[in-house]
């Protein structure tokens, strides 16, 4: 299925809202990503996508429809030469192999925008389709920190998968 990354647009706020408000995505994200998705979040993070030049933070887009996001988010003080990848992805388009691509896209995007050595995504251990989407695009698992999550009453394991340069 083809899809292409590209900048969030203010007339993006319908799609959002219809695909980021969804349980089975929230609950493998952090709690700034809200449950309930309400039209106010959905604005807030469009103006918060767009802010930066040059843009690091992307929608997903599938057969015209803003159906996920992932971004670049560069770290700093002793951690500069890192960057992390975030990421979701809308629930019907899962198992479809966008997610691999748009991250081997990002990987790309991310070592030839930023003086970087390493990018890290860190999905919860039970998250096991972005576990197998890391590792289809090149990421290794370095750590899993048992129980250091705690999200909708429950511990959850922390994994932290790196690319290289």
């Amino acid at each position: 299925m083809d899809y292409k990354l590209r900048p969030w647009h203010q007339n993006d706020l319908t799609d959002l809202v219809k695909y980021a408000n969804n349980p089975a995505i929230a609950r493998f994200m952090t709690n700034q990503f809200p449950n309930p998705y309400t039209e106010e979040a959905g604005i807030n993070f469009i103006n918060f996508a767009t802010k930066d030049h040059p843009v690091h933070i992307f929608a997903i887009e599938i057969e015209g429809h803003a159906a996920g996001g992932i971004g670049i988010h560069p770290q700093s003080d002793i951690q500069q030469k890192n960057a992390e990848l975030g990421y979701w992805l809308a629930e019907p388009y899962w198992g479809k192999g966008i997610m691999t691509s748009a991250i081997k896209e990002m990987t790309q995007f991310a070592f030839e925008q930023y003086d970087i050595t390493r990018l890290f995504a860190r999905p919860f251990g039970s998250n096991t389709g972005s576990q197998k989407a890391l590792e289809k695009a090149g990421f290794t698992l370095e750590a899993r920190i048992a129980n250091s999550l705690y999200k909708n009453g429950e511990y959850q394991d922390e994994l932290i998968y790196a690319y290289r340069k």
